[in-house]
């Protein structure tokens, strides 16, 4: 049951990064992506497997050594459970990225393929937007300027 779980956790996630890179420009998305509610699936799924591991779960995290997460992600509902964390984290932040990039104006063809980034690989993703990030706000805090030339506050 537990590989079951491990499989079906990316598909709970799935809907909400499909709509969030091939439909960036639907009013649907933008709700979608600025509700938090959509980890609960994948927090119920973490729940479920983290439990019968609980005690492991508990040393691992309230004394951190290598070896004590290694003995959890060695056990079947500890690796299951640390990867439904994982994908309920990622798809948080895919979701701040793409309002964040919607409020920065930043292109849906640059975010598109940013979000897959961060689909597989969410610290490069992350990084790559925050470099992004940066520099779009540079460019609008310039644009930001009165006809005079001084800068606006804010």
């Amino acid at each position: 049951m537990t590989g079951a779980l491990f499989e079906i956790t990316f598909f709970l996630a799935a809907p909400f990064w499909l709509l969030m890179i091939f439909a960036p420009t639907r009013r649907v998305t933008a709700r979608v992506a600025a509700s938090p509610l959509t980890v609960l699936p994948l927090l119920t799924l973490y729940a479920v497997l983290a439990a019968p591991v609980f005690p492991e779960l508990w040393a691992a995290v309230s004394s951190p050594d290598i070896d004590t997460f290694r003995e959890l992600t060695g056990l079947a509902n500890g690796a299951a459970a640390v990867w439904a964390q994982v994908i309920a984290w990622d798809l948080l932040l895919g979701q701040w990225m793409f309002l964040e990039a919607r409020r920065l104006g930043v292109s849906p063809f640059v975010m598109g393929p940013l979000l897959v980034l961060t689909v597989l690989l969410a610290p490069i993703g992350l990084s790559v937007f925050l470099a992004v990030r940066a520099a779009r706000g540079s460019g609008a805090r310039s644009a930001r300027r009165r006809k005079d030339g001084a800068p606006v506050p804010g």
